[in-house]
């Protein structure tokens, strides 16, 4: 069953002092540590379909950005239209990997435990994989009812939509939400939506390329219970 909000958070109503009301965490690459798996497979995938690219063609194109815009691609750059269901040759590719490789991000279950603010995930990903990554590494019950997917706006990132929609549901005035992602597009949305970004650099994204207004770069999650109180 697809994972909905449970409602606005009557925490928001908390301590006059705090920084921000909701903490917005993308899902893959900041809580669970997937992207390095997914690239690997995306590769793959993208050979076997007739549009070869290097590991990093494939994190500057489309880390960060939904499925949909990803079959776009891909049907535009081999000429034909894939057939409904065609990810399902390839889904044991991922979920094999995933099963045996995923885990947290280094940090990132120690930083959940030191932030008080209300939180909630939005992610490019389907509710359907944000269910089996977040409940392989234990993450999934932390979130329950707060969970939201780019399959529920119109627009993906870096479209501000889908961190306005989390936003909204949850009852938070998007000038006290912060963002925490890892890619430039997810980035990209946080400043869309009028939101303060923590660009997280651990992962695939340099630093630079994450670096922009309204947004703090940083490299350990142990690292961001700090930076939310001192924003």
């Amino acid at each position: 069953m697809t994972s909905r909000p449970a409602g606005r958070l009557e925490s928001f109503n908390g301590p006059a002092e705090r920084v921000f009301d909701l903490i917005i965490f993308d899902c893959d690459g900041v809580l669970v540590d997937s992207e390095r798996i997914a690239v690997r497979i995306d590769a793959i995938v993208l050979e076997r379909l007739g549009w070869p690219l290097s590991e990093a063609e494939i994190v500057d194109r489309f880390m960060g950005r939904s499925e949909a815009y990803m079959t776009g691609e891909i049907e535009r750059a081999i000429g034909r239209t894939l057939p409904a269901g065609w990810e399902g040759e390839f889904t044991p590719l991922y979920r094999d990997a995933l099963e045996a490789e995923l885990a947290p991000v280094d940090g990132v279950v120690e930083a959940l435990e030191a932030i008080s603010t209300p939180a909630c995930v939005a992610s490019s990903s389907t509710h359907e994989r944000l269910r089996f990554t977040l409940g392989l590494t234990g993450l999934y019950e932390r979130f329950d009812g707060r969970i939201f997917s780019s399959t529920e706006v119109t627009n993906g990132k870096p479209a501000p939509d889908l961190f306005l929609h989390a936003a909204a549901t949850l009852g938070a005035d998007p000038a006290r939400c912060a963002v925490v992602e890892d890619s430039v597009y997810g980035v990209e949305a946080a400043r869309a939506a009028g939101m303060r970004a923590f660009g997280y650099a651990g992962g695939l994204t340099a630093a630079e390329r994450l670096a922009g207004p309204a947004t703090t770069v940083f490299h350990d999650m142990r690292e961001l219970p700090g930076l939310l109180d001192g924003a």
